[in-house]
């Protein structure tokens, strides 16, 4: 049975929610005890439109198999676009993330409302589940044999 345990894959994921939507929806599924896995780091950002590109990088360097952010609806954002700003930053950064040989899957945006408790914990659960099939990132062990060869 230890044994088992030892090969199982769990996922590390790293989670952007922006402050006044998604991290209160977090807040709205722990008050209403909605269940959901805790692989997931929550970061709170004051809007998703301040998240830099080298974030999301630095994110999967550091050891995250994937990166989640979650954003206000659109039209919704208390800082008038900045989710469509972070909305076309993370599709330049999918875009690169296949380039490099990363499943582009790895990296995704959602929005939610303040009251989507139990959405924003249906999104976490579905981006842990593909993230669980993926397997680690090729970017680092994760206790796992690393897959790309690093140049000295």
């Amino acid at each position: 049975m230890a044994h088992m345990k030892q090969n199982e894959f769990e996922p590390r994921v790293l989670a952007f929610c922006c402050h006044y939507c998604a991290y209160a929806a977090a807040d709205l599924a722990g008050t209403m005890r909605i269940q959901y896995p805790p692989n997931v780091r929550i970061i709170r950002t004051p809007c998703t439109g301040r998240l830099e590109t080298e974030y999301f990088l630095k994110a999967f360097e550091n050891g995250a198999d994937g990166v989640f952010i979650a954003g206000c609806l659109e039209g919704g954002c208390h800082f008038t676009s900045g989710n469509l700003y972070a909305k076309r930053r993370v599709e330049y950064i999918r875009e690169m993330l296949a380039e490099m040989g990363l499943e582009k899957e790895r990296l995704r945006m959602v929005n939610v409302s303040a009251a989507g408790g139990r959405l924003l914990a249906d999104h976490i659960t579905d981006m842990v589940e593909t993230i669980r099939k993926l397997g680690p990132s090729p970017l680092n062990a994760n206790g796992h044999k690393n897959r790309l060869e690093t140049a000295s």
